[in-house]
């Protein structure tokens, strides 16, 4: 059982460290940077409402929260950008991979020679991104909490706990889409970059919907159903929104495996 997940994931899980060392790395510096910000007297919330209302859209600066707290200060700075933003699209672009890539190099005929069926090599194969999302939050998490701590600020760690765990859902949902573009396409690099456009499209859908008054638009975008900012700056935790996320990242991998089922491995 789960033979397939189980070595997908230990061929990605030294990616996945290196990955979230590199952020914990990014994190640690942005959280030692936030006592010379807070005190050089520069107002930052100022600037941020001088910025279009796109660009504040973008960076979950709304005006109703003050980014010289460090809540505020890794809402925008951290989370609302490299968290929402990249590692969505990080995600996507792996997942853009896990089928297409065995197509395009003649693997999948081997693996489909054993007794394994088509849905469950899809869904082993997306459940094998569980552990890389899981071992980031982890990792980022933990380095994200320490620093803070060390520099004489305080967090809620609920709060922080919150945020990690909320974006387990999102990002999942991220690797979803680029699962189904994995199914759709036989070149991986087609795939990976696909899944690199369309978080990228959704992500600037939701911010341009909403500065345009049109937040209907949004509905379709997983950055919809994930508020790193309403969880840090106000402690709302959006459970909803993560069912809801969960039950698309379902959908699409259902979606995936039926497709899959029925095509044709040139």
């Amino acid at each position: 059982m789960l033979d397939i997940a189980t070595y997908e994931s230990e061929r990605r899980i030294r990616g996945a460290l290196v990955l979230a060392v590199l952020l914990a790395l990014l994190s640690l510096l942005f959280v030692a940077l936030f006592p010379s910000i807070a005190s050089s007297g520069a107002d930052l919330d100022a600037y941020m409402e001088s910025l279009p209302p796109a660009m504040q859209a973008a960076f979950g600066a709304t005006g109703a929260f003050s980014i010289a707290t460090i809540e505020g200060f890794l809402a925008v700075e951290l989370y609302q950008f490299f968290w929402l933003l990249l590692l969505g699209i990080y995600t996507a672009y792996v997942a853009g991979g896990l089928v297409a890539g065995d197509v395009e190099r003649g693997r999948m005929d081997v693996l489909l020679a054993a007794p394994v069926s088509r849905r469950r090599v899809v869904v082993e194969k997306f459940a094998s991104l569980v552990p890389v999302v899981v071992a980031v939050n982890l990792v980022v998490g933990v380095v994200v909490y320490a620093t803070v701590l060390a520099i004489g600020e305080s967090i809620p760690l609920a709060d922080l706990a919150a945020v990690h765990l909320l974006s387990i859902p999102y990002l999942l949902a991220c690797g979803a889409i680029g699962l189904l573009l994995s199914v759709a396409f036989d070149q991986s690099d087609v795939a990976k970059r696909g899944g690199l456009g369309a978080i990228f499209a959704l992500f600037l859908l939701e911010t341009v919907s909403q500065s345009a008054d049109a937040g209907w638009l949004g509905a379709i975008s997983p950055t919809r159903y994930y508020d790193p900012t309403a969880v840090l700056v106000s402690g709302e935790y959006d459970w909803v929104g993560a069912l809801v996320l969960l039950a698309g990242t379902a959908l699409l991998v259902a979606v995936s495996a039926a497709w899959f089922r029925r095509k044709d491995i040139a």
